[in-house]
């Protein structure tokens, strides 16, 4: 299998994999990329460039070879229950969002954005998060005074760039009191408000409304939840943007290892559980797809890491360094295989009169 990906075991290219332990492959074709991502953080095996490897991996799609018997249970629990209920809601910033912003200071951009940059005209990751942030502003038509809610603000890049360059008044919400404690201190001058809450609590009626990078953590059984939400508090003749990762299959389900170890109780939506959620809700203005951006950014995060990890190795220790390091180098060869994607919808209550027109 591995051959038809054009990677050899034991070989001395860069995307080659190399066993340090004779279970591996078994722990593979039993647990798929939960034997294979756990293996990996106990050292049983390497790949010297685990982009390229995965590049090639997925792009072969020997992932959809492998159908473990004991992954049926993971499968059937992604499909029938509501793993993104309010209590549980509330694990992923826990558990991956408060790993300290101090980590995430040295991994990310100046403005701690932590999610895809947009690279059309970018050379560094800096001018990339800056240039996403602003197209965002560009597609909502921002305007000065406007009252913006943000769903899943993270560490409010978006509303300090959308309040500095647009003169808009934001309001965020987070489920990471990490999150909201640190914008509360890096923005007081700045007319933001930070709420540590989840989306299903928010009031109030507001001019635009952007969700970047959270729709991944609502689940597919709250897609519609969600969509009432934000139709709710938007304006009539306001726009909401909807800025998230999917993927190409609507019947697929959460991958195991990215559900244990980095984004408990994700679920990444399809383009057609997007359009059934907002359906009757929202006229869909536009969708812009450039997913490829996100490869890149992965490669910048992952540099950035690899430079400042003196700092955190001994407070974090060798297995999360190689974790760490198979989230982000996976992650950034399923985007370059084009296996997931990154979307931005434009949608309207009513339609924009006249319509639509996207800015470049």
């Amino acid at each position: 299998m591995l051959a038809r990906a054009d990677i050899r075991i034991g070989g001395d290219r860069p995307w080659d994999i190399r066993f340090h332990d004779p279970g591996v492959p078994e722990k593979v074709l039993s647990r798929g990329n939960l034997g294979l991502g756990e293996a990996y953080m106990e050292g049983e095996w390497d790949s010297p460039a685990l982009d390229q490897f995965f590049h090639r991996l997925l792009s072969a799609r020997l992932h959809r070879e492998v159908h473990p018997l004991r992954m049926v249970i993971h499968g059937l629990r992604a499909r029938v229950l509501n793993l993104q209920t309010l209590t549980r809601a509330r694990q992923v910033g826990e558990q991956h969002y408060d790993l300290g912003n101090d980590f995430y200071a040295a991994m990310l951009d100046s403005r701690m954005t932590y999610t895809c940059g947009y690279w059309a005209e970018a050379s560094t990751l800096e001018q990339a998060q800056e240039a996403k942030l602003d197209l965002i502003c560009r597609k909502l038509r921002l305007e000065p005074g406007m009252r913006v809610l943000d769903i899943g603000c993270g560490w409010g890049s978006f509303m300090a760039y959308a309040a500095e360059h647009y003169g808009v008044h934001c309001t965020g919400i987070t489920i990471s009191r990490e999150q909201a404690d640190w914008a509360r201190e890096r923005y007081p001058e700045l007319p933001l408000e930070f709420r540590f809450q989840d989306y299903r609590e928010v009031e109030g009626t507001f001019d635009r409304i952007v969700s970047i990078g959270m729709f991944e953590h609502v689940g597919r059984k709250n897609h519609r939840v969600f969509m009432d939400v934000a139709h709710r508090c938007l304006s009539d003749d306001g726009l909401f943007l909807l800025h998230t990762i999917g993927k190409n299959l609507r019947q697929s389900v959460p991958d195991p290892w990215i559900d244990k170890y980095i984004f408990p109780n994700g679920d990444l939506p399809s383009l057609g559980q997007i359009g059934d959620a907002v359906d009757n809700l929202f006229v869909v203005e536009d969708i812009h797809n450039f997913g490829a951006d996100y490869d890149r950014t992965l490669m910048a995060w992952h540099a950035n890491f690899e430079a400042a990890w003196p700092r955190f190795a001994d407070r974090l220790g060798e297995r999360f360094y190689r974790m760490w390091r198979y989230y982000l180098l996976s992650c950034a060869g399923a985007f370059r295989a084009r296996d997931i994607q990154l979307w931005q919808w434009v949608l309207s209550r009513d339609g924009v009169p006249g319509g639509y027109r996207r800015v470049s």
